[in-house]
């Protein structure tokens, strides 16, 4: 058999850390263990039934077993534009400021294939979600980290950045609520991220993946809200989270139409478009009944509530997340991320993901997913209790 090298392309791709955390679990698994597994980001709810009843009808309409409009239904754009309205009070043009994606992923990975040449300076939060780095080094740019640090609640700091750096940078990634840390965005930060985009040229993009999912009554804000975001970039969003549509790969890019159009021109090279019953009935989750939505923040309400209460009562001090379904959690003393969520799988049966997987700043922090039942959350907490650590 002929072994065949990879491009140097794909060689210059970053590891992907948790990869390893999966074969660790993987091993702990197969040795009969009852594991908890904390540390992942996929939803364990179902999607909702009307939007799961919208595919089966669609898919019986043979329209959709043709190809589908290279970009997208036109009644999927037009209701992503409603969804904004009624939810952002955001006005959109369905033809050039919404571009149909593969999930919210698949956007983050093209952006910087879209608008950078090779060399060219990245903003990237740090921790942050380790894909943007991909995509980064499809497009054989260059990353600069913004620090996410707790004194700042977990913005970036711009005076921190060196004003040379701002001026080579022509793209930014930000994510609020935060993905690992679970911080929130406020309007003033956006407001100092319009201005600092515009008057470096820099292309904000905004990934608003946990965009449903706030705490205490208050609601995420999108980035367009902000008067100017148009103007500097774009916001990508998903229905993975707020619809638990995570294996349905729908989501979708809107804001600035320079910039959707250049989404648009890479994908009319990669795909056609996706399947068309999937475009209706996502149509049907932006556009009906959003009480599914409702008692699903109301749920990782809960969830959050109970662990962090129990995590506290054990003697361990945490802070609860503001959104997202993840907790950010501070490491004991005497252990690096890694060590603490090594010890804690190994000897409670019990996952976490290690905050260095997102980046240097992630050291000394896990996160937890808030992706299991009260109960398992409960025996987790017990689990650890055992460890007498705290």
């Amino acid at each position: 058999m002929k072994l065949f090298q990879k491009s140097e392309l794909l060689d210059q791709l970053p590891t992907q850390f948790f990869a390893s955390l999966v074969q660790k679990v993987g091993r702990v698994v197969a040795e009969g263990h009852d594991v908890i597994n904390l540390g992942q980001g996929n939803p364990d709810q179902p999607t909702p039934e009307h939007i799961v009843r919208s595919l089966q009808q669609a898919v019986d309409n043979p329209i959709h077993h043709k190809y589908s409009p290279f970009r997208g239904n036109d009644f999927f754009k037009e209701a992503i534009v409603e969804f904004y309205k009624r939810e952002y009070n955001v006005t959109l043009d369905p033809k050039t400021e919404v571009a149909v994606l593969f999930g919210g992923k698949a956007g983050l990975v093209e952006i910087p294939q879209c608008l950078l040449n090779e060399g060219d300076t990245v903003l990237v939060p740090d921790p942050g979600y380790p894909d943007y780095w991909s995509g980064v080094a499809l497009a054989k740019a260059q990353m600069e980290y913004m620090p996410l640090k707790e004194v700042y609640h977990f913005l970036p700091n711009y005076e921190d950045i060196d004003e040379s750096v701002l001026d080579k940078a022509k793209l930014m990634f930000l994510n609020y609520p935060n993905n690992p840390t679970g911080a929130v965005a406020t309007s003033k930060f956006f407001e100092e991220t319009v201005d600092l985009a515009d008057k470096h040229d820099i292309c904000v993009v905004h990934d608003f993946a946990y965009g449903a999912i706030g705490f205490e009554g208050k609601r995420p804000l999108s980035f367009l809200q902000t008067p100017g975001a148009k103007e500097v970039g774009i916001e990508i969003y998903t229905l993975s989270k707020t619809y638990n549509m995570a294996g349905w790969r729908v989501g979708f890019a809107v804001g600035n139409p320079s910039v959707i159009e250049a989404i648009n021109l890479l994908q009319d090279h990669m795909y056609v478009s996706i399947f068309g019953a999937v475009q209706e009935a996502a149509t049907t989750a932006l556009l009906e009944s959003q009480k599914c939505v409702e008692e699903l923040v109301d749920l990782y309400a809960k969830r959050r509530d109970i662990l962090i209460k129990g995590l506290q009562e054990i003697g361990w001090e945490v802070t609860a997340p503001q959104g997202s379904f993840f907790a950010w959690l501070k490491v004991p003393e005497g252990f690096t991320s890694s060590e603490f969520a090594d010890k804690l799988l190994d000897e409670a049966h019990v996952v976490v993901a290690p905050g260095i997987g997102f980046g240097s700043h992630g050291e000394g922090y896990v996160r937890v997913g808030l992706l299991t039942s009260t109960e398992r959350l409960k025996d987790a907490v017990q689990r650890i209790q055992k460890l007498h650590i705290f």
